[in-house]
């Protein structure tokens, strides 16, 4: 008698074809607005500091010193590419908010899952109104839009770390997730606190930003590489 039509099942963890299509997000995302700020800060000078300028300088549309208010000295900035530092980062937000909703799946279902992408999308949105509101242009949106950047990934990363919980795919990724959005946390704090140290501002700040875009590389070359989900036809013993 001929067999019946083989069961199929899933072997090991495997993820949606989704999430590898996020996890390139993720990766694009990251290395795009990396190479958007070295070629900005290239555009822009010697001048430019790592630790003395802000990394919202390199989006400076116009040259002239700005941000101070009263009696507080501002600071001056002139970033000639700045075009392409404002084009990365609204990319880079977008990115983020596709992203959090491509990877979805790759999480189990449950409530910190769906906060922390949600929270992350919100960081994206931050992003971009960093770009489309460079400091010197409105510094009230571009401040806010900073915080909700800064404060969303951290506060993303130590929830979704969370999510990770009971998930073999996310072995040796949770601590790491965790400890990523509280770096950034931590970081955010000083900067807002004006405690620079022997890093800065700008080196503060970067220390804010790194977390999440680090997490992005590692995370995103971890998902591309789990298999998608490829069912196998397991063949019955024939019956006689």
């Amino acid at each position: 008698m001929a067999s019946p039509e083989a069961p199929r099942e899933r072997l090991g963890p495997l993820v949606h074809r989704a999430v590898h299509q996020g996890a390139i997000l993720l990766l694009v995302g990251a290395f795009e607005f990396i190479l958007g700020m070295a070629v900005t800060q290239i555009g822009y000078g010697s001048s430019y500091s790592l630790t003395q300028n802000y990394i919202s300088d390199l989006g400076a549309v116009k040259c002239g010193e700005f941000g101070g208010s009263g009696s507080l000295p501002g600071h001056y900035a002139c970033s000639p590419w700045h075009l392409v530092f404002n084009i990365s980062i609204i990319l880079l937000g977008i990115i983020l908010i596709f992203a959090a909703i491509l990877i979805r799946s790759a999480f189990p279902p449950r409530r910190s899952r769906t906060l922390g992408l949600f929270i992350l999308a919100l960081s994206g949105i931050g992003a971009m109104g960093v770009g489309f509101s460079p400091e010197d242009v409105n510094i009230t949106i571009h401040a806010a839009s900073a915080f909700l950047a800064f404060l969303g990934s951290g506060v993303a990363l130590i929830i979704l770390g969370f999510a990770m919980f009971r998930d073999t795919r996310w072995d040796g990724f949770r601590m790491y997730t965790v400890v990523s959005g509280l770096v950034g946390l931590i970081a955010l704090a000083l900067f807002a606190s004006k405690v620079y140290g022997p890093l800065g501002v700008g080196g503060m700040e970067r220390l804010i930003v790194a977390p999440i875009l680090l997490w992005a590389i590692v995370v995103g070359i971890h998902l591309v590489r789990i298999p998608t989900y490829a069912p196998r036809t397991i063949p019955r013993p024939t019956e006689t």
